[in-house]
C-alpha cells in the first residue's frame, strides 16, 4: 500500500470509492468536482489517498478550523476493510494537522456507524458524550 496527496485527476476514483464506501455523496454541491478541486487547491495536501497498484482503495481528507485538526470522509473500499488501511490514513492525515500546527484532533463520526466508533478508539480517540452536534445548511447538497 503506499499513500500519496491526491490531485483533482483522482476524482473519479475519489468519487467511485465513497459511493462504494456507503459514504453520503452529493455531486451536485459539496462532492462536485469543481467544489473538491477549490480544497485541493488551497490546501494540496490534504486529499490523501491509499493505493494498491493504481487502485484508491482508501482516502480521507484532512482540515482544519484555525484550532483543532478534522479528519473527514475517510473511506475504505469495502474489499480491502481491516488491513490496517483506515489506521494508516488517520495516522498520515495527523501528521499533515501537526505540521500544520493543531494537536487536537476530531472526527464526527454516525451513531450507528460502530465499526468506525472503535477503530478511532482504537487510534486513541476518546468519545464526548457531552457534545451535541448542530448544523444549518442552505441546501442538502451541501
Amino acid at each position: 500500500m503506499k499513500l500519496r496527496s491526491l490531485t483533482i485527476s483522482d476524482y473519479d476514483q475519489m468519487a467511485a470509492l465513497w459511493q462504494r464506501a456507503g459514504l453520503p455523496y452529493k455531486p451536485k454541491g459539496r462532492d462536485r468536482k469543481e467544489a473538491v478541486e477549490a480544497q485541493i487547491r488551497a490546501n494540496p495536501d490534504s486529499f490523501i489517498g491509499a493505493f494498491e497498484d493504481k487502485q484508491l482503495i482508501g482516502i480521507v481528507v484532512a482540515s482544519t478550523d484555525g484550532r483543532r485538526g478534522w479528519i473527514n470522509r475517510l473511506a475504505v473500499d469495502p474489499c480491502c476493510r481491516r488491513r490496517g488501511v483506515a489506521k494508516a490514513l488517520i495516522n498520515e492525515a495527523e501528521k499533515i494537522l501537526r505540521k500544520r500546527g493543531m494537536k487536537i484532533f476530531c472526527a464526527l463520526i454516525e451513531d450507528s456507524n460502530a465499526g468506525s466508533m472503535e477503530l478511532f478508539k482504537g487510534c486513541g480517540y476518546r468519545v464526548h458524550h457531552d457534545i451535541v452536534y448542530f448544523s444549518k445548511r442552505d441546501s442538502e447538497q451541501v
